[in-house]
């Protein structure tokens, strides 16, 4: 069975390529504005996850964590965005909009456990 952060890592890489290839698909004059920032937020979304995972102390795996959930619901507003403009199709939609909110989910209760742990100390 596979282990709960090395499948979230997976699924988080997914996006990532995913996202990748959406941002391919956005209007040219957004290099700077939409593409760039909708690259960073889901490679962010990975590299907080990973670097708070590499952390000993909980109050600072909790801060990447936070930090990592937070570029997902960044993300989330980009694909509204595209798709309100177009420039992404529903189906694209949708399939970002479900692995973001699966990401942040498993996010969530990491962030989750990890304040119960800390508040029991």
């Amino acid at each position: 069975m596979e282990k709960f952060h090395d499948l979230l890592k997976r699924k988080i890489h997914a996006y990532v390529v995913f996202s990748y290839k959406i941002a391919n698909k956005l209007p040219k004059d957004e290099i700077y504005g939409l593409i760039s920032q909708l690259k960073r937020a889901s490679v962010s979304i990975m590299l907080n996850y990973v670097e708070g995972f590499a952390r000993r102390k909980e109050k600072v795996k909790l801060n990447f964590y936070e930090t990592s959930h937070g570029s997902t619901q960044e993300c989330k507003y980009i694909l509204y965005f595209s798709f309100t403009q177009k420039w992404i199709v529903e189906d694209e939609f949708k399939q970002g909009l479900e692995m973001l909110d699966e990401i942040a989910k498993m996010l969530w209760s990491t962030i989750d456990y990890l304040e119960q742990k800390i508040e029991s100390i």
